[in-house]
């Protein structure tokens, strides 16, 4: 009861009880003996619900039930919180679905004959329809019509398959023969991609709501298979909507999230989600769950799927209040829908619906549920639909006589066969129309790049210098800051004063120019406000004054855009699922997120794999979020030295065995633009700045994967000069030999490529060897698209010389099954490509100092050994 005290001293009642004698809150936790039994046969009535008086009544019935179920008026309990549930007798009884404890079932609930239409129509078609919970729809609606009522303009929606082709239709107003031609299987596709299943689009719609008379935008957000993986992808997409129309109370834009029950309670990013509601920087003002909760996962019994009572229990971590509405109950849902709705618009935060239903027919249409679950599904044969069954109800009452509820029927069984009639005129699937975050303005009125350009991403000298000096500076008077990093700020100053930036400079003024351009920037991961090496420091902290900080970043320009950058919680998945759903917002911010070391993006891999690699080929959704991955074979061990790079350019959509049109006209761009995401591993601060900067000159938006350094942060070499950053430069693709090996080409007699950090390593070995005239070393940059017209000139410029591709990571891991069948395919096979590297391994680091050195020295001496590959020719 202690939850529901504490919501209950401050929510606006909205239906009554009378007041009564206050029961002691030092209760015992086992039911009680009452000297007196007490019977509350009235309903409540008059005075707001959950005020507090009316808790200590709420309280009083529900000790009095615990001791006789029979001594209160079922319509007294119609409303919960927490582990409050509404009495209903479930006609499946618990040893019909084997299980161990009684749960709760609703008998049917209310729905618009929209899934016996398409079970008409479409019997052997995978729809994963509402049947047994057709009450979700006028849930939704009710949700959407209050929060509309207390001032809320744009909804944003996540939800898994089923049940959705219902709420596209019914909630979000997609047209019906949009939706209907989805079933024809003879549709051709007319967008680039490969598209994606019906049940798995979203949709963006702007409408007049009926019942408030104001304009309301519905956005639902296209997901994926796997459950729940759209949740924060969802909370991510509605900050940045939040933030970009200065709602900083959530009273403009919302979320509603719909679960299923299994799904609910087994996934763990729910919980991760959870947990980001109430953060400075991810907070939403709260979320409204709405759970469908049919008592089934797949074939699951919810006694093997969780060890809680409830599904919903993992919203007892935020202190969410929880309903359990019987869903056979379309009044009562309605009413818990809008104390929902009023809870999220009083106190913006989470709430939760548990709509307790079942599912009437198998997992999918096609699917045999008596196999598993034969007792429950002989009972759920027996259920009248809720729609049938409270239109008895209604004619019963006199509210509606049996004609007039015929009639309705007619209505909208006439409108879906139009529709369908209609849906037989579409002959092209147009995914685009399914888009769920377009974006005004940016692309041409078909969808096309405005240009296919990029201009020049340097930058006036006097730009560089303006931001390197607020780098190395405190812009708030009084403020003290840690010694160290006055030394810090003091070496940032004086690479200034060289025209040099290192790594967190080049940083900087990418950052910073950008904002100057009116370009927000939001940088987010786990301790990136200082940076996982302590070379970032984007935010000051005053050594005297508890919680005072200065972000020098901010104080750049008078009219910049914001930077944000924040500290997450420690979670990968919840999180890049997140900035995943802030990039969708607009083209015009750049969002990155910064894994704490490259090794743990894989915590986040379904993420990855499911909506950064694949989005704009299955949804027609471009993004461009950027993740940072701190990657490097530096003695660290297996969990902290590989960002994977394999497993990024396995994922890569480029040809391996066809040589692209080199003469194509802006070649670099066009494969920038057919690519699913752009691979790099900049070797210099230098292209590190303007890679960052291309990504948002480009006119299209590609995730944009980065290998950033460890070591190179500080390493004395890697440093830029600002002539490399000035107007007229560039991010470079390939950077190309440029010692004494490139003055005589002829004389070459090895031809290294390579990419990142290993290049400082080679270049080290090469001078000590003195072979600086007799092996060249050019770099790689960008790996994906693969620079096939670069390459080239590389290797014609040196006609003499053998070919090998030298990398630290393994045999098996790294770059090197990516990059040799490109390279062959580029010298048309001409020659072999050799190899220089670490044997292959399971693990992708040694956790041995003397060993990785011992593995170093061996790649080094295959490098620079003349004689290495001569046994193998």
């Amino acid at each position: 009861m202690f939850h529901l005290r504490t919501c209950a001293a401050k929510l606006r009642p909205l239906t009554a009880s009378q007041t009564v004698k206050t029961f002691s809150q030092n209760r015992p936790a086992a039911a009680r003996t009452f000297g007196q039994i007490r019977c509350y046969t009235a309903p409540v009535a008059a005075e707001p619900f959950l005020s507090g008086t009316s808790s200590n009544y709420v309280e009083e019935m529900y000790y009095a039930w615990l001791e006789n179920p029979k001594s209160v008026h079922k319509g007294s309990t119609a409303l919960t919180s927490q582990t409050w549930t509404r009495s209903s007798t479930c006609p499946l009884p618990p040893s019909s679905g084997g299980r161990s404890r009684p749960f709760l079932c609703g008998r049917s609930s209310g729905g618009w004959r929209f899934e016996e239409f398409l079970q008409r129509k479409w019997s052997s078609e995978k729809r994963f329809g509402l049947e047994g919970c057709e009450v979700l729809i006028p849930a939704l609606k009710t949700i959407i019509d209050k929060s509309s009522e207390n001032g809320v303009d744009y909804v944003i929606m996540g939800m898994p398959h089923r049940g959705r082709l219902n709420v596209l239709a019914n909630v979000i107003r997609k047209e019906l023969e949009q939706i209907f031609c989805q079933f024809d299987s003879k549709l051709e596709a007319a967008d680039e991609g490969s598209g994606d299943v019906k049940y798995h689009l979203g949709m963006y719609h702007r409408r007049i709501n009926r019942v408030t008379d104001r304009n309301i935008t519905l956005s639902l957000v296209a997901n994926p298979s796997h459950l729940e993986a759209a949740d924060p992808v969802v909370m991510g997409k509605t900050k940045a909507e939040q933030f970009y129309c200065g709602d900083t109370e959530g009273k403009k834009v919302m979320s509603i999230l719909l679960h299923g029950d299994a799904a609910f309670a087994g996934q763990g990013i729910v919980y991760e989600t959870f947990h980001l509601s109430d953060l400075p920087s991810y907070t939403t003002h709260g979320t409204v769950h709405v759970v469908v909760n049919n008592q089934i996962g797949f074939t699951t019994d919810p006694r093997m799927a969780r060890s809680s009572p409830y599904p919903t229990d993992v919203a007892r971590v935020v202190n969410a209040p929880i309903f359990h509405v019987n869903s056979d109950d379309p009044e009562a849902v309605m009413y818990v829908c809008k104390v929902a709705a009023e809870w999220r618009s009083t106190f913006h935060k989470d709430v939760v619906v548990d709509l307790v239903c079942y599912r009437r027919n198998g997992h999918n249409e096609m699917d045999e549920p008596m196999f598993t679950q034969p007792l429950m599904y002989k009972q759920i044969r027996k259920q009248k639909p809720v729609l049938q069954k409270y239109a008895e109800l209604l004619v019963s009452q006199g509210v509606v006589n049996q004609p007039e509820y015929e009639e309705e029927i007619s209505k909208y069984d006439k409108i879906c066969e139009e529709a369908f009639a209609r849906s037989k005129d579409e002959k092209i699937l147009h995914i685009k129309h399914w888009l769920d975050s377009p974006w005004p303005g940016f692309f041409t009125l078909d969808g096309q790049p405005r240009s296919m350009s990029c201009p020049s991403t340097g930058l006036t000298e006097d730009v560089l210098t303006h931001i390197g000096n607020v780098a190395s500076s405190v812009p708030v008077e009084n403020f003290t800051i840690h010694g160290g990093l006055s030394r810090i700020l003091k070496t940032r100053g004086e690479l200034v004063k060289n025209r040099t930036v290192d790594w967190a400079l080049a940083e900087y003024m990418a950052f910073g120019s950008l904002l100057k351009e009116g370009i927000h920037i939001r940088l987010s991961g786990q301790d990136v406000e200082r940076g996982t090496f302590s070379h970032r420091h984007h935010v000051l902290h005053d050594q005297n004054v508890d919680k005072r900080t200065c972000i020098p970043m901010n104080h750049l320009w008078p009219n910049q855009a914001p930077y944000t950058v924040c500290n997450s919680s420690l979670s990968e998945y919840g999180v890049l699922g997140f900035e995943l759903g802030f990039a969708m917002a607009s083209p015009n911010a750049l969002v990155l997120w910064e894994a704490q070391f490259g090794d743990f993006h894989n915590t986040a891999q379904c993420i990855i794999d499911q909506f950064i690699c694949p989005g704009q080929a299955k949804w027609v959704r471009q993004n461009g979020i950027v993740l940072l991955l701190p990657h490097g074979m530096e003695g660290m061990g297996p969990e902290h030295s590989s960002a994977r790079p394999e497993r990024f350019l396995q994922m890569c959509n480029d040809d391996p065995d066809v040589l692209p049109d080199l003469k194509e006209a802006n070649f670099d761009i066009n494969q920038l633009y057919d690519c699913n995401w752009v691979v790099v591993n900049c070797s210099t601060p230098g292209n590190f700045f303007h890679v960052l900067r291309r990504q948002i000159l480009l006119p299209f938006r590609k995730p944009l994967i980065i290998f950033t350094p460890k070591s190179l942060l500080r390493h004395p070499e890697a440093r830029t000069s600002f002539d490399e950053m000035l107007p007229g430069t560039h991010f470079q693709r390939v950077i190309p030999e440029d010692g004494p090996a490139a003055q005589n080409p002829e004389n070459v007699k090895r031809l290294l490529f390579c990419t990142g950090k290993v290049y400082y390593d080679l270049t080290r070995e090469r001078k000590a060897r003195g072979l600086a005239e007799q092996v060249a070393v050019t770099r790689i940059e960008q790996l994906s698209p693969f620079p096939f017209d670069l390459v080239l000139q590389e290797v014609q410029k040196y006609p003499r010389a053998e070919l090998a591709w030298c990398q630290e990571e393994h045999k098996n891991q790294g770059y090197y099954d990516y990059v040799k069948p490109r390279l062959r395919t580029t010298i048309s096979r001409a020659k072999p490509v050799w190899y220089a590297g670490r044997d292959p391994a399971a693990a992708p680091a040694t956790g041995n100092k003397k060993t990785h050195l011992t593995e170093l020295q061996r790649l080094l001496d295959t490098a620079f050994d003349l004689d290495a590959f001569k046994n193998f020719s």
